[in-house]
């Protein structure tokens, strides 16, 4: 599918079918999200694919009465890190080193700038730059998704505290931030029919 056409096509999805989606398709998005843009590629957030119907029970009254946590095929939790900073650099610093020819003097220059920048901010500054990251992710996430004609729902209207207690994010020095519910479209959820609805091309984009 074009990229164009499968934009087009998604939709946030009100109510999904009971099909699961292919093993395959699942390891795919987890794999397009992986690869994502992130800045420095620090990737300041962890993926969690939460299958468990007893856990997804769990989270239900955490997710403000959206039950397609509950009843989508898969879904998949954006948790940010919630101490951002020097061990983020380290543990890139070490993946760059095994994956390209880098000198010491390089090294060490990058890793001092990168904490350096992250040093500037403040923790609310931090927590909010490492959202960002995950949004971007996300939008990756939905994109790949469509391109299947995998339906999906992004959601940011959860308790955050309550999936984190569910989940076991807090030891892990994490927090969750974003949902996203993938799946089928029910035949009987009448949005999927609906026009789109976006500002128009001349006011939404502008040439200077």
């Amino acid at each position: 599918m074009q990229v164009l056409s499968a934009l087009q096509w998604r939709y946030a999805v009100r109510r999904f079918s009971e099909e699961r989606l292919p093993a395959s398709d699942v390891e795919t998005l987890i794999e397009a999200t992986r690869l994502s843009a992130s800045a420095y590629g620090l990737q300041p957030y962890r993926l969690f694919q939460v299958d468990s119907r007893a856990v997804r029970e769990r989270l239900l009254p955490h997710a403000m009465g959206q039950y397609k946590v509950l009843h989508c095929s898969h879904l998949l939790v954006f948790a940010i890190e919630t101490r951002t900073g020097d061990e983020t650099v380290d543990r890139y610093m070490s993946l760059l080193e095994g994956a390209r020819p880098v000198t010491a003097d390089d090294k060490a220059g990058m890793a001092r700038h990168m904490k350096g920048v992250l040093a500037g901010m403040t923790t609310v500054e931090r927590a909010s730059w490492a959202r960002e990251q995950a949004f971007i992710a996300l939008g990756t996430l939905l994109t790949a998704a469509a391109s299947l004609q995998i339906d999906s729902c992004p959601m940011t209207g959860f308790e955050a505290e309550g999936f984190d207690q569910v989940l076991g994010l807090a030891e892990q020095g994490l927090t969750a931030t974003a949902l996203c519910a993938l799946g089928y479209r029910h035949p009987e959820d009448d949005h999927a029919i609906l026009e789109k609805v976006r500002l128009p091309a001349n006011d939404f984009a502008q040439v200077i």
